[in-house]
């Protein structure tokens, strides 16, 4: 992690901080590994998705609706990946 977090990156981490197990275990790994030194475009994504409500979130992660970015789909599988694997 860098000595400087800019204010929206920590504006970001914070919101990650959902308090619902069931996101919780996908965005806390990826915060506390990978969010400082991700790619922008990356951090972007992240950042529109912990934007959004807990119950959009939890049916795109059970894959029970798609996300209205499609861009968003392939984020979520990452995050997915992070956590249990390939």
């Amino acid at each position: 992690m860098t000595d400087e977090i800019s204010l929206h990156d920590r504006k970001v981490i914070y919101r990650a901080r959902r308090g619902l197990k069931e996101i919780d275990v996908y965005f806390d790994p990826y915060v506390k590994q990978y969010y400082l030194n991700a790619p922008e475009d990356e951090k972007a994504l992240f950042s529109e998705l912990v934007e959004q409500e807990d119950p959009d979130l939890l049916d795109w992660f059970m894959e029970v609706t798609e996300p209205t970015n499609p861009a968003l789909k392939p984020f979520i599988l990452k995050l997915k990946r992070y956590v249990h694997g390939d």
